[in-house]
């Protein structure tokens, strides 16, 4: 991903998804949060027919960092729902791709206490021994913090306990590091974003539309959504164009 000669540096997709699972019936609210395993799987057949590799956020740090060359698209799943394991993770395996999923650690095992009311809907959350089992088939995970806040409201008190507490959660439930995050709802500020990197995280993302390139600020990396609409040719537009990034 290093840049040559007088050309642009090559910019990475950072994909954004939720839920890998049919929408249920009657859900009025966010449903583009799902999408189905169908679409998933062949969104996965696109990068891999075009030549592309999707790792996991640890996988792509070298990349990210410039260290390492190559044609590479990161999946990242946030909160740790249950979906995840079952639809994602053989079709990930199935390509040779690995993935981050990002675990909302106070919740391990329960549901989307944050947005359930809101929802009208209780989505199940991996349980520690899901999480490891995701982890055993070769994914990363990453940390959400212990409870989904808006963190740039949080006192410092707060953001130590809600950062550095989920890494150590779930360092603890793994037995193995973590090393990156993602901030819920996509908020922080400059405090927050300094908190997460001296807690020790190699990288974290944010909600920000756009495609990362080398020199992106590696614990404000911009990230790829993709919804439950977006048909293969606009999974395509904003994997592999500068869509996006006009849109950042």
């Amino acid at each position: 991903m290093t840049a040559t000669d007088g050309q642009r540096a090559p910019a990475c997709p950072i994909f954004m998804y939720h839920n890998i699972a049919q929408a249920p019936r009657g859900l009025k609210r966010w449903r583009s949060l799902y999408v189905s395993p169908g679409a998933f799987a062949r969104q996965m057949w696109l990068l891999k027919r075009l030549g592309y590799t999707g790792l996991s956020m640890s996988d792509a740090m070298p990349y990210l960092r410039g260290e390492r060359q190559g044609r590479i698209a990161v999946i990242t799943l946030d909160d740790g729902y249950v979906d995840n394991l079952q639809s994602a993770l053989p079709i990930l395996q199935r390509y040779g791709f690995t993935a981050t999923c990002y675990v909302v650690s106070g919740s391990i095992g329960r549901y989307n206490n944050w947005d359930a009311e809101k929802l009208g809907i209780e989505k199940p959350l991996m349980t520690a021994a899901q999480l490891r089992a995701w982890h055993a088939g070769g994914m990363d995970i990453g940390a959400h913090t212990r409870s989904h806040p808006h963190l740039s409201q949080c006192s410092y008190t707060q953001l130590h306990d809600e950062i550095a507490g989920s890494k150590a959660d779930l360092e603890e439930v793994l037995g193995a590091p973590v090393t990156q995050f993602c901030y819920p709802y996509g908020d922080l500020d400059d405090r927050v974003a300094q908190i997460t990197r001296a807690a020790g995280f190699a990288a974290a993302t944010t909600t920000q539309r756009g495609r990362a390139v080398i020199g992106t600020d590696l614990w404000r990396l911009p990230r790829v959504q993709v919804a439950r609409h977006h048909a293969l040719p606009q999974f395509a537009l904003r994997a592999f164009t500068h869509y996006e990034n006009k849109r950042a």
